[in-house]
């Protein structure tokens, strides 16, 4: 699973394969936290991150929307995802 985006400690990774489920979404890592966000939507499906990391995720899935989708049809045909502009 490639990292591809890194921000204020957090890993936001992808999976690769049609074995990756629906929604498209990615997985975001934070110390020993995880969740899992919706990328249409930005909110989290799945497991625990502090609030304040969760609302940077929110609003990074936000601003690159489109890239994310774009990443999301790479990986679900096998190819690796572009990295993607952190949030500053």
């Amino acid at each position: 699973m490639p990292t591809i985006s890194m921000f204020y400690g957090i890993l936001i990774r992808m999976y690769l394969g049609k074995k990756e489920h629906n929604p498209p979404h990615i997985h975001a890592y934070y110390q020993k936290k995880k969740a899992i966000f919706n990328i249409k939507t930005g909110e989290k499906s799945e497991g625990n991150l502090p609030k304040d990391k969760e609302r940077l995720v929110t609003a990074w899935i936000i601003l690159r929307k489109e890239e994310l989708l774009a990443n999301w049809e790479l990986a679900q045909n096998g190819e690796l995802p572009y990295n993607i502009e952190p949030l500053k």
